[in-house]
Parts: structure tokens; C-alpha cells; sequence
């Protein structure tokens, strides 16, 4: 049986450098090298492997532009109450394509099925992120 994922001959040493690229890419410079400098004996692992599977992977698959997986990771934040997250992927979502209007969707749809109360914090949580803008 194939894999579904399109290059799955990848070595973890280029899984770490592609995941790498696009993190970069999605949550900006900025970010990553904030998270990189906090990097302790006790989160390196983990830092590894979100580079490797969630941006390495995950987020290379073929089957979902990134502005599909920006409407896909703002749901599930939301649905999970995950702010610290939600607000660093609010700024991603504009840099992966989306507009303030269409998150503004995301959110108000996320009130239906993830409650009311749950829109009713990621609503916030843009306004924080946005500022302005929104």
C-alpha cells in the first residue's frame, strides 16, 4: 500500500529543514526564532517533532491549499479553547491568504458548532490580534 503523502522518501533531516521552511513561512521569522530561543532540554523533542510531523508533513500535504488548513486549524482552536494558539494562527491566516472578513466567518460559523461562548473568546481574541483592522 502507497502512501498518501507525496514525498514520503523524505529523511527527518530534510523533514526538519522543509518543516522548518514552512513554519517560517506561516507563523513568520519572527516567531520561530522567539520559539527556537526558548528551547530547553525539556521541550527540544517536541519542538523536533512539531517541525518535522505538524510542518514537515502535515502541513505539506498535497490534499489542502494553506488557506484550507488556516480555516481547518482556526476551527479546531476554537472548538478547543486553545487562545495562546488561536491568536498565533489568527496572524497566520492572513499571511496563508485569508481576510479579516473571512476569519470573522470562520469564527461566527465555529459559534454553531463549538458554542457560543467559544466564538464569543476567539471574537476577542482577533479583536486583540487585529486591533484595528478589524
Amino acid at each position: 500500500m502507497t502512501s498518501p503523502v507525496a514525498d514520503d522518501d523524505l529523511t527527518d533531516l530534510q523533514r526538519r529543514e522543509n518543516g522548518m521552511r514552512v513554519r517560517r513561512e506561516v507563523l513568520s521569522d519572527e516567531h520561530v526564532d522567539r520559539a527556537n530561543d526558548g528551547i530547553t532540554p525539556l521541550t527540544a523533542d517536541f519542538q523536533d517533532f512539531i517541525t518535522r510531523v505538524a510542518w514537515g508533513d502535515v502541513w505539506q500535504r498535497p490534499g489542502l491549499d494553506r488557506r484550507m488548513r488556516s480555516v481547518a486549524v482556526l476551527a479546531s482552536l476554537i472548538a478547543h479553547g486553545h487562545h495562546e494558539e488561536l491568536a498565533m494562527h489568527l496572524r497566520a491566516a492572513l499571511r496563508n491568504g485569508l481576510t479579516i472578513a473571512e476569519v470573522k466567518e470562520v469564527i461566527l460559523q465555529s459559534a454553531v458548532y463549538s458554542g457560543v461562548p467559544a466564538a464569543n473568546t476567539a471574537y476577542r481574541v482577533a479583536q486583540q490580534v487585529y486591533g484595528d483592522e478589524a
